[in-house]
């Protein structure tokens, strides 16, 4: 698996550099930063510019791209014993998915579980997650609704956003409390199906007559708003 560009790289290497298998640098780096990219262990390739675009799929890379190998899904068994998770319904956007997967991390959140992609690649993820996506507990399934049953029956509050639902500035968080936050698909959010299983419905009220956010933002405001 590819992943590109400094500050993607650079935490890996920090935080992850035993899963670095190559090293793909094109162009000259500070002594100190080079010993620690040989340190890993790693083979060290210099490409030329076509070479580099070709593996980056024509993205910014910055002189700086890895090969890390293939990303371990956690298992949704151990997502479900977390206090508070996120669940994202059919996005298909690696910007959105990685934006809130970098929210996750930084807010506490105890996994995220991706629903409904068949074949998903977790590496401009990981990449727009600013590899934050290694450090949170993250799951693959294909039936949101029929996870939501399961989150019922352990106690989960099956939280999500809909335009009817409460003002998310009045709703607290109970102590002790089990949360599955809900998120719908960029274009059509939470399906009906899905909305009618729900403990509680949020709204985030706007200003200016707006009334639309991207996902990754409204997730970010009901995250912090709940957590």
């Amino acid at each position: 698996m590819i992943v590109y560009g400094k500050q993607v790289v650079f935490y890996i290497l920090e935080k992850h550099p035993k899963i670095i298998q190559q090293v793909f640098l094109t162009k000259e780096i500070d002594k100190k930063l080079f010993t620690k990219f040989t340190n890993t262990g790693a083979k060290i390739v210099r490409p030329d510019e076509q070479k580099a675009q070709s593996l980056a799929r024509g993205g910014n890379h910055q002189g700086f791209l890895l090969d890390i190998g293939e990303f371990n899904f956690e298992e949704i068994s151990e997502i479900k014993k977390k206090d508070f998770i996120v669940i994202l319904d059919g996005l298909t956007d690696v910007g959105n998915i990685g934006a809130i997967t970098r929210t996750c991390f930084a807010l506490g959140v105890g996994g995220l579980v991706i629903c409904g992609l068949k074949h998903f690649d977790m590496a401009p993820v990981i990449r727009t997650s600013s590899g934050t996506a290694l450090d949170l507990p993250i799951a693959l399934i294909q039936n949101s609704s029929d996870l939501a049953n399961e989150l019922k029956q352990l106690k989960f509050t099956l939280v999500g956003a809909d335009a009817s639902g409460y003002d998310v500035k009045t709703v607290e968080r109970n102590s002790g409390q089990k949360i599955a936050l809900f998120m719908g698909s960029e274009g059509d959010g939470l399906s009906g199906k899905l909305v009618k299983k729900l403990d509680i419905k949020l709204s985030i009220k706007m200003e200016n007559n707006f009334d639309s956010l991207n996902v990754s933002v409204a997730a970010g405001i009901l995250i912090h708003s709940i957590k």
